[in-house]
C-alpha cells in the first residue's frame, strides 16, 4: 500500500470542489478541507466554490 499525503496549504495542487446537499441545505467542499456555510440557495453554493477556487 503507497503512503498517501493529503496536500498542504502551500501545494501547487488545483483545488477541487463539490457541492454537497444535506436536507435543504448544500455546502461547498474543497479537496484541501475547506468547507463553506450551508446554504439554501445551491447556486450560492456553486458561487462560494467557484471563489474558493479563484482563491490562492
Amino acid at each position: 500500500m503507497a503512503d498517501q499525503q493529503a496536500p498542504s496549504a502551500h501545494s501547487t495542487t488545483a483545488h477541487r470542489t463539490t457541492t454537497v446537499e444535506n436536507g435543504r441545505f448544500t455546502a461547498a467542499h474543497c479537496t484541501c478541507g475547506w468547507r463553506g456555510p450551508a446554504r439554501r440557495a445551491r447556486s450560492k453554493a456553486r458561487t462560494d466554490a467557484t471563489e474558493h477556487e479563484a482563491s490562492p
